[in-house]
């Protein structure tokens, strides 16, 4: 029964009453565990779920957006209609100096998903209260969630994760519209999952090397690296996304989809089980070049994930 034709009572008896964990979605392992994300300190948990999510006060980067619209099966455009603040003693775990909200929204746009969304929207969030103590008044401001539906709830979702409802922009969704477009391409950039072999040799110059490295991926679509050393030239690396190793590769542009991937899920070393090479000098070549590999891509910045 879709949320405008229920009561506002039996709507949101519904979320916080019994089974309150499944109104909860964490956001998918692969997201949070490959970017090593940790949870807003004494954020809520009910029964061992994931948080719900307080807005974002600072401005997210790529990376938060890429991980959000990531784990999502939706992005929408909302509208909020009415605001309920539930009791603490019906907010579980809710973190001090938070209010827990049971919101009703009207969607203005779904701006990407996976499976449609209604035009009357019912979730719960919570939301950091102002410098006085009180529950901010969200009525008719205009909010992106990052969401999944309820299986088997129509007009119900829940948000992905903390900071999955962010105030909207014109500018906020001008910087979602890249990523979604790649995350939703026909052929997306695999999630890398981790490293499966490395091994550096060198020429026959000295100076002269080539690595690479074979990274794991959840779909198991092949993706390596490669650097290159040639006496008196600048160091070149590259990455080949299929089956053909290409000697031309070059690195992802910042802030794209297939840097996000690798600056945001490789680990910061080399690890040692990995590194195919006997010689010594051969498995430090081959650390120096992941190395370099890294500092080149540079950070992973996060401001709200």
């Amino acid at each position: 029964m879709p949320v405008q034709s229920r009561s506002m009572d039996a709507t949101m008896n519904h979320y916080v009453n019994g089974n309150l964990t499944q109104f909860f979605s964490p956001l998918r392992a692969f997201a949070w565990a490959a970017a090593g994300l940790a949870m807003v300190p004494g954020a809520a948990h009910a029964q061992g779920a994931s948080a719900v999510a307080p807005i974002a006060i600072n401005s997210p980067t790529y990376a938060d957006l890429a991980t959000l619209s990531d784990a999502a099966d939706l992005v929408i455009r909302v509208q909020i209609r009415r605001q309920t603040t539930l009791k603490p003693e019906r907010a579980p775990g809710l973190a001090p100096g938070f209010a827990r909200l049971f919101i009703e929204a009207n969607t203005l746009a779904v701006i990407a998903g996976r499976s449609g969304a209604g035009s009357a929207l019912a979730y719960l969030v919570d939301v950091p209260l102002d410098a006085k103590g009180k529950v901010p008044k969200l009525k008719n401001r205009e909010m992106v969630l990052f969401a999944d539906p309820v299986p088997g709830r129509p007009g119900e979702v829940r948000l992905v994760g903390p900071q999955a409802q962010l105030d909207y922009t014109p500018e906020l969704e001008a910087r979602l519209r890249p990523i979604l477009t790649e995350l939703y391409a026909a052929d997306p950039v695999p999630r890398i999952t981790g490293i499966s072999d490395a091994l550096a040799v060198a020429g026959t110059l000295t100076g002269e090397s080539e690595t690479q490295i074979f990274l794991a991926t959840e779909s198991r679509s092949p993706v390596s690296l490669t650097i290159l050393r040639r006496p008196g030239q600048q160091v070149q690396w590259g990455v080949s996304w299929g089956e053909i190793i290409d000697a031309a590769a070059r690195p992802p542009a910042p802030e794209t989809l297939r840097w996000y991937r690798l600056a945001c899920a490789l680990p910061a070393q080399l690890p040692s089980s990995t590194n195919l090479a006997r010689d010594p000098a051969e498995r430090r070549l081959a650390a120096a070049d992941y190395a370099f590999v890294i500092s080149q891509l540079g950070a992973c910045e996060r401001r709200i994930t």
